[in-house]
């Protein structure tokens, strides 16, 4: 399959799942969520959702995810026109994180005042 059409999908899950997660009853996940990428297997079986969370507790909204994945995942084939629905596999995206903190230590190291485009 080309990967052009696997970005497609990938966008189109995206979209549809920051419709869906935010109406599950589960508060562990309810309105916390906010899903950054989706990578789809290229036989469309798999799909890995990466997520980041405003709670601190990322653990508790990976486990709300997981429990709620069969049910995220047959409203997503309700809303989708494609033959098969994949697997979701929900993983904690650190890359938020980590770009504050590279952000934080940046502004630590400007803290003199100094102009750094000069």
């Amino acid at each position: 399959m080309s990967g052009h059409r696997i970005d497609k999908i990938n966008e189109e899950i995206k979209k549809e799942l920051s419709y869906i997660i935010p109406k599950l009853k589960d508060p562990r996940v309810h309105e916390f969520v906010t899903i950054t990428e989706v990578r789809t297997s290229p036989d469309l079986k798999n799909a890995k959702v990466y997520f980041t969370s405003m709670k601190d507790d990322e653990d508790q909204v990976l486990e709300g995810l997981t429990r709620s994945a069969g049910h995220i995942r047959s409203m997503l084939s309700k809303s989708m026109k494609i033959r098969y629905t994949p697997e979701l596999t929900f993983v904690y995206d650190t890359s938020v994180r980590y770009g504050m903190y590279i952000d934080s230590m940046l502004a630590d190291l400007n803290l003199d005042g100094s102009d750094p485009n000069e």
